[in-house]
């Protein structure tokens, strides 16, 4: 993979590739031709997810600007009981209670404010991203270290039935912080944290299967559906490296089983053993959300290279999705 380029477009065209490196900004505005602005208010999606996992926890917020509407949650999952501590989740308006910059990660802002809700993710000028979150029954300060993370991904490219998509991936970053839920209170120091900044112009109808998982020197992001297999990519002794077209094997009637999840370049093979999970649905005629994110571990082996000795995996902590929208 090359650098990542200084613009998302050039010469009125997407920068469509793969790229190693940060982004300044995920700035669609010089497009040509440039897509009317009703269009744009129906089919502009950003969203900021964090995910913050150790031996303890795995909590996870995102706040997402879908154009017309906005949306937030923030859920934490006790590992030692194998049970959601705290799952709140929130809808609102764009602008008035949401908002999402085009910054990916320097100069980062996205916030949402709701009644008895009050969540922030804001770079900081120590190259930090401050995580802030409250709601009824939990709470979170954390701090996320740019400066010493590894370096991460850039993906751009078409969407069936939209124009274009950019996302900007991290594996694991050093976190410090708190959280506090039912009760407890769990310090986060040591814990690692991936986020994901993506920005896109996308389809009404959009679904995706995704799996993520880190640890430091290993990690890896995958998904199938609305973006093909554009973000794939394996992160080894803090390199990343690019995957194939990924494969997602598990009954989705029955999401707490096994999930296997592969790449057809042969550099990544493993089982995914779900912990618990997240579930969401919400049918608004208009609008729809069918959501489930397992937490558990993966087992397995990855490749730096095709042909290459496998490394194993054990127990390696993360998540898997399946998400069908109609936004």
């Amino acid at each position: 993979m090359t650098p990542a380029p200084a613009q998302l477009v050039s010469h009125g065209l997407p920068a469509h590739g793969r790229y190693v490196g940060r982004i300044a900004r995920l700035d669609w505005s010089g497009l040509r031709p440039r897509p009317g602005w009703l269009w744009r208010c129906l089919h502009h999606k950003r969203w900021q997810y964090v995910g913050l996992g150790h031996d303890e926890l795995f909590l996870a917020v995102a706040i997402v600007d879908i154009g017309w509407a906005s949306s937030a949650f923030a859920y934490l999952f006790d590992r030692r009981r194998g049970r959601l501590l705290a799952d709140w989740t929130q809808d609102g308006l764009p602008g008035l209670q949401c908002g999402v910059s085009d910054e990916p990660l320097a100069g980062a802002h996205a916030w949402f404010r709701g009644p008895g809700a009050r969540l922030s993710l804001t770079h900081t000028p120590d190259d930090l991203l401050a995580l802030q979150v409250e709601t009824p029954g939990l709470q979170i300060e954390a701090w996320l270290d740019l400066h010493a993370m590894p370096p991460p991904l850039l993906a751009v490219g078409p969407i069936s039935g939209g124009l274009a998509h950019a996302t900007q991936k991290t594996t694991a970053v050093p976190v410090r912080g708190w959280a506090q839920a039912g009760g407890e209170r769990f310090a986060l120091d040591g814990a690692w944290g991936a986020l994901d900044a993506s920005n896109g112009l996308l389809a009404r109808n959009t679904d995706w299967r995704w799996a993520s998982a880190h640890a430091p020197g290993i990690g890896f992001n995958l998904q199938q559906g609305y973006f093909g297999g554009q973000e794939n990519v394996l992160w080894l002794d803090e390199q990343p490296i690019a995957l194939g077209t990924a494969q997602f094997e598990f009954d989705p009637h029955q999401p707490l089983g096994p999930w296997r999840v592969s790449t057809d370049d042969g550099m990544l093979d493993l089982v995914f053993t779900p912990e618990g999970a997240r579930h969401a649905n919400k049918n608004l005629g208009v609008a729809m959300s069918r959501y489930v994110q397992p937490v558990g571990v993966f087992d397995g082996w990855v490749r730096a290279a095709p042909g290459v000795s496998a490394r194993r995996v054990h127990r390696l902590l993360g998540v898997t999705e399946d998400h069908a929208s109609r936004w």
